[in-house]
């Protein structure tokens, strides 16, 4: 069963979608399930400054993505780079057990935004 919160971030994202210019784009799949996750940064200073998702997925799969995007929106990439999946899946509520992979993917994907911007 999914949480109320969780339904509502699946049908109203606020993120979605891409940034032309982005200092860093991240992506992470899981060929089993299908899901595939792709982050845009625009980074200032350390900062995330603006925050977009393109996702392929399942419910939890697309309201995962939002809400990782509205959690470290505007943290500086060391916040953001710590974030657990965990804080992602408490903040949404209710999500079936198999599901939770899904949050895992949007960290990853953030953090592979992150590492390309570090390497340049």
């Amino acid at each position: 069963m999914y949480s109320e919160k969780l339904i509502e971030k699946f049908k109203n994202p606020k993120f979605v979608g891409k940034i032309k210019d982005a200092d860093a784009v991240g992506e992470e799949g899981n060929f089993k399930c299908g899901d595939v996750m792709k982050i845009y940064l625009k980074i200032k200073d350390e900062k995330i400054k603006d925050i977009k998702f393109e996702t392929y997925g399942c419910v939890a799969a697309i309201a995962s993505s939002e809400m990782m995007c509205e959690l470290v929106n505007g943290k500086t990439l060391d916040e953001a780079y710590q974030m657990s999946h965990k804080e992602i899946v408490k903040a949404l509520g209710e999500m079936p057990a198999v599901k939770v992979h899904c949050s895992i993917l949007g960290t990853r994907a953030l953090r592979n935004a992150i590492d390309e911007f570090r390497k340049k």
